[in-house]
């Protein structure tokens, strides 16, 4: 393999300090959440689940909604 001549491969910015300053790391994923969702874990009756599964794809959102609903009326 031939050596590096700058003089060909003159695209290639050098790797100074100047240059490595202005690189930010990447970024993958979904943005970060202003108020992120916290993991728990419930015990619950095997009917409850087997209904709210088969209430179709989302059965978690909606009980995570229902009860945020309940907690700002003040019923819980």
């Amino acid at each position: 393999m031939a050596k590096f001549d700058s003089e060909i491969d003159d695209d290639n910015p050098p790797m100074d300090a100047a240059f490595m300053a202005g690189m930010k790391p990447s970024r993958r994923g979904r943005p970060k959440l202003a108020t992120p969702k916290v993991e728990v874990k419930i015990r619950l009756d095997a009917k409850t689940v087997e209904h709210l599964r088969n209430s179709g794809p989302g059965w978690q959102t909606r009980v995570n909604a229902l009860l945020g609903a309940w907690v700002a009326t003040g019923q819980i």
